[in-house]
């Protein structure tokens, strides 16, 4: 086999022009043409991800909580039901069905807490590092936790991202969260009391108006640990927990602290409102306006707070 000079100069030539062509197809002036609307450069998410998340409206991320972490959280959670810790401020809900039907105690009568904010231990999750980074890439630098959930299951919407944690494995079985994939792009649709027979939870609103059975529907399932984010808007829910196990699992809803309250009089969110002014005057025996309800149900987890 002969060898020319001139071959190792065409190889070269190539190699320099697919490296070339890799830069460009990777450089910030080329990702603007993708129109990414929902995601943020130099993030954590990769070009694959964002693509993803931009269609979709979630991602999921294997393994991102330490079973350390989660135990952790499982445990102050069966305090606080158990009313060893009280938490000012802290919702402690229990399902209606079964309050109706049994009487039961601790943590099989508790459907779900929320606003742990003001609980260092789990608001702890709100700042992990591992969450916060990946929200960063949707958000930006300044983040509000506005709304905290631990779950037990038996403003500007596109700066607004939910962090979704596994507490343990969730499956079919048990519940797992369902999506429809894409309907993050759609309008915002009116929520209602579902009318399930032995009543329904105060503030279990739901969409009515929906045919599931031509939604392209998406079951998460999902081991401890594994976490996804997702739009606000995007279509979700679970399904029933069929086990004789709980579904734990843990939750937060970011937003920038770049945007802004709106007025929802006159619109499909005004009867939310007045719901929840009514519950907050119930508790502090004053009026309460909604946007004040917010500030004081939201923490900074990072950056600055401006609006919020």
């Amino acid at each position: 086999m002969s060898f020319h000079p001139t071959d190792d100069i065409q190889i070269t030539g190539l190699f320099r022009l697919s490296v070339i062509k890799r830069h460009l197809e990777q450089s910030p002036l080329n990702q603007k043409t993708r129109n990414f609307k929902y995601t943020l450069p130099h993030g954590l998410l990769s070009q694959e991800q964002r693509e993803f998340y931009e269609k979709n409206g979630y991602i999921v991320i294997k393994k991102l909580i330490s079973h350390d972490k989660l135990d952790k959280y499982k445990e102050r959670f069966q305090e606080i039901c158990a009313n060893k810790i009280q938490i000012p401020g802290m919702t402690v809900m229990k399902d209606i069905a079964i309050a109706k039907s049994e009487f039961l105690e601790g943590e099989k009568a508790i459907t779900k807490i929320q606003d742990f904010c003001y609980d260092d231990q789990l608001f702890e999750y709100c700042c992990l590092p591992e969450v916060i980074d990946y929200v960063k890439s949707i958000l930006g630098e300044n983040i509000m936790a506005m709304h905290t959930m631990l779950i037990n299951k038996p403003p500007d919407p596109d700066k607004i991202v939910c962090a979704w944690t596994a507490m343990e494995t969730i499956n079919r079985q048990n519940g797992c969260l369902v999506v429809i994939p894409g309907s993050h792009t759609g309008q915002f649709l009116k929520h209602e009391y579902p009318k399930w027979e032995g009543g329904v939870n105060k503030m279990y609103y739901g969409i009515q108006d929906i045919d599931l059975d031509k939604a392209k529907l998406v079951h998460l399932q999902m081991e401890k640990g594994d976490t996804v984010f997702f739009h606000p808007i995007l279509i979700h829910g679970s399904g029933a927990n069929r086990t004789d196990g709980f579904r734990k699992a843990i939750s937060c809803h970011y937003a920038s602290s770049d945007c802004n309250y709106i007025e929802v009089e006159g619109t499909i969110q005004e009867d939310f409102k007045k719901e929840v002014e009514e519950i907050a005057k119930k508790r502090s025996g004053t009026e309460v306006d909604l946007k004040d309800i917010w500030r004081y149900k939201s923490r900074l987890v990072c950056g600055k707070r401006i609006n919020l």
